[in-house]
C-alpha cells in the first residue's frame, strides 16, 4: 500500500512545489485535478491532450522527483441536465490524456441528473417519500445515467483506464447501494469504486463495513477525515446546507487527518487493516479540505499518521503444515 497526495490539497502551490512537497514527505503518488469542480492549478488538460511533448513534460515532473501519478481527477457533474455536456467532455479528455500517459485511474463522480427530462437542474433524492421520489428515482437511473455510464466504461476500457466513481452527497451515487446498483447496471470492469470515507461518515455509515461490502470494487482511495460539531448535528441532524467556509456553524467539517471522527490513528490503522482483508494494496491520497487548518500543515499531519499506520509489504507469514 502507498500513500499519495491529492495536489489540489494545496492548490496554492505551483506544480513543481507540490510535488517537491510530496517528495519531501516520502509519498509515493500523486493525483492531479484535470477540470470541472477544479480550478486544475496543476494540469493544463486541452494542451495534454493535444500535445505529445506537454504529456512527456508532465510526466518527467513527476516522475523525475521519484512519485507516479495514480489517478486524473475530473469530479463534476456530466449528468447535469444543463453543464453536463461541458463536464463530459472534461471527463473524456481526462480519460484519453490518462491512456495516453498510462495513468491507470480517473477519478470522478457519478453525476446526478434532473428529477425529469423538462428540468434545469438537478434533483437528488433522499427519502422514497411522497411516492413521486421513486419515480424520479426510475427516470434518473433508466433513462440518463445508466445509458451514459454504460457507454462511459465502454469508452474508458477502449482507452486502457479505470473508472473510479466516488460515493458522494449531492450524487446519484452516494453509498454502498447506489454504488453496487451502478457496478451491476454497468458490468464493467473499466467502472469501480474511489473510496472516500469522509462522504460517508457523515450520513453516518460505518466504514468497516463499507470497506467489506465493496471489497475488490475498490479500485482507489481518498484520505480524509470529518468532524462531528456535536451541538449543530444533536439540534438539526447531519443533513446541513450552511456553507463550509461556516465551520463553527456547521453540524460537520472536513477535517485534517485525526482531528475529528477518527481521533489519533486507530481509526486509520483499522481502515488499512479492513482494505488489506479485501485485497486492496494501492493508494491511499491524502485529500485536504479542513478550513481551520493551513495545506501544507494538515497535508503534514495526515503523511505523519498514516506513515505510521499503512501497511507497504507484502505478507508472508503463514501457519506451519504440522
Amino acid at each position: 500500500m502507498k500513500i499519495g497526495l491529492i495536489t489540489d490539497s494545496v492548490s496554492r502551490l505551483p506544480f513543481d512545489q507540490a510535488l517537491d512537497l510530496a517528495r519531501e514527505l516520502a509519498l509515493s503518488s500523486v493525483e492531479v485535478a484535470t477540470g470541472n469542480w477544479s480550478e486544475s492549478p496543476h494540469a493544463d488538460l486541452p494542451t495534454l491532450k493535444s500535445s505529445a511533448l506537454a504529456r512527456s513534460e508532465f510526466q518527467d515532473l513527476v516522475v523525475g522527483r521519484g512519485l507516479e501519478i495514480s489517478a486524473l481527477n475530473a469530479n463534476g457533474n456530466q449528468l447535469h441536465p444543463v453543464s453536463g455536456a461541458r463536464h463530459d467532455q472534461v471527463v473524456r479528455d481526462s480519460i484519453t490524456v490518462a491512456g495516453e500517459l498510462g495513468v491507470p485511474t480517473v477519478v470522478l463522480m457519478s453525476g446526478l441528473p434532473a428529477a425529469g427530462g423538462g428540468d434545469s437542474t438537478p434533483n437528488w433524492i433522499t427519502s422514497a417519500w411522497p411516492p413521486e421520489n421513486l419515480d424520479v428515482l426510475d427516470y434518473q437511473w433508466k433513462e440518463v445515467a445508466v445509458p451514459y455510464w454504460r457507454e462511459l466504461a465502454k469508452f474508458a476500457a477502449d482507452n486502457g483506464v479505470r473508472l473510479a466513481v466516488e460515493p458522494c452527497g449531492n450524487q446519484l451515487v452516494h453509498n454502498v447501494a447506489t454504488m453496487q446498483r451502478l457496478l451491476n447496471e454497468v458490468d464493467n470492469e473499466a467502472v469501480g469504486t474511489n473510496l472516500d470515507p469522509s462522504h460517508l461518515m457523515w450520513m453516518g455509515a460505518d466504514i468497516p463495513t463499507v470497506v467489506q461490502a465493496l471489497g475488490s470494487s475498490i479500485y482507489h482511495v481518498h484520505a480524509k477525515d470529518i468532524r462531528v460539531e456535536l451541538p449543530h448535528a444533536r439540534q438539526n441532524g447531519m443533513l446541513d446546507t450552511t456553507p463550509l467556509d461556516q465551520p463553527r456553524a456547521r453540524a460537520w467539517n472536513y477535517v485534517t487527518l485525526g482531528l475529528g471522527h477518527a481521533q489519533g490513528a486507530t481509526f486509520w490503522a483499522d481502515f488499512v487493516y479492513q482494505l488489506r482483508a479485501v485485497g486492496y494494496d494501492g493508494t491511499l491520497n491524502i485529500e485536504h479540505e479542513d478550513t481551520l487548518v493551513s495545506s501544507s500543515e494538515g497535508v503534514r499531519r495526515a503523511a505523519k499518521l498514516l506513515g505510521d499506520v499503512v501497511l507497504t509489504e507484502t505478507p508472508d507469514w503463514s501457519p506451519a503444515r504440522i
